[in-house]
């Protein structure tokens, strides 16, 4: 992780987008933009035609894919893709984010104000169930990357304050907090707290990991077929976990 070169592409994407469009009328969302610039910054390497598809960064035959979510989308990229080459799926988490109000008439836009949400990278498992198949390939890799970010939305929505459903326009990134990056199935452990019981069901798994229990459920499913979690006896009508280590 490189967090000072990260700043300075994050500056490199801002200022040209500034010099084009500003917010809201992008192409291309700022952090897919920031992060293929972080990848590599040489534009040489970036959107590359192979087969079929365009590639988001390739370095040295190695490709990266950029996607923040509906990992459905990248099976047939991927089948195409990892007979031949690496291939690094680069999922972006926002952990912290500031959001902000652009008043559509006067252009006016709000003090940042910090969500109580914070993204959590067990959250990819969501997207990894889409592409199960892939998953254990020799040339599949991931790179999760949190980030601090500021997200600004129309007043354009319902209600009183026009905020329900009202117009996503893009989300900046402000800082790199963290990266993880999983090479073999057993990496998958970085991401998981180290106060874990030994052994432990869906329900307490949620708990230690400060997530949904439907997305525990997904997550412990993955790890089981990957070879990290197994089911070792039931606890009423739950199943007891422990991971093979």
């Amino acid at each position: 992780m490189d967090t000072s070169y990260f700043e300075q592409c994050r500056h490199i994407v801002l200022d040209r987008e500034k010099s084009m469009s500003g917010i809201g009328t992008l192409g291309e969302k700022t952090v897919h933009s920031t992060l293929k610039q972080y990848l590599s910054g040489d534009i040489r390497n970036q959107e590359i035609k192979i087969g079929p598809f365009f590639a988001d960064v390739c370095v040295d035959g190695h490709i990266y894919e950029i996607q923040t979510r509906q990992f459905g989308k990248l099976r047939d990229k991927l089948a195409h893709f990892l007979p031949d080459h690496k291939v690094t799926v680069v999922y972006p988490v926002t952990y912290i984010n500031y959001l902000r109000w652009i008043d559509p008439a006067s252009g006016e836009i709000s003090a940042p104000k910090k969500s109580t949400h914070r993204g959590n990278p067990l959250q990819v498992f969501d997207e990894l169930y889409r592409i199960r198949p892939f998953l254990t390939h020799p040339n599949f890799y991931l790179k999760i990357v949190l980030l601090e970010t500021e997200e600004y939305r129309m007043l354009d929505g319902y209600g009183k304050h026009k905020k329900a459903k009202a117009t996503k326009c893009d989300k900046l990134p402000l800082s790199l907090i963290a990266e993880y990056d999983i090479e073999v199935p057993f990496d998958y452990m970085m991401l998981l707290p180290s106060d874990l019981p030994d052994s432990f069901t869906a329900k307490e798994f949620a708990s230690y990991t400060k997530i949904p229990i439907s997305l525990a459920q997904t997550t412990l499913l993955l790890l089981s077929e990957l070879g990290i979690a197994n089911r070792v006896a039931k606890q009423g009508n739950a199943y007891l976990y422990k991971f093979a280590l």
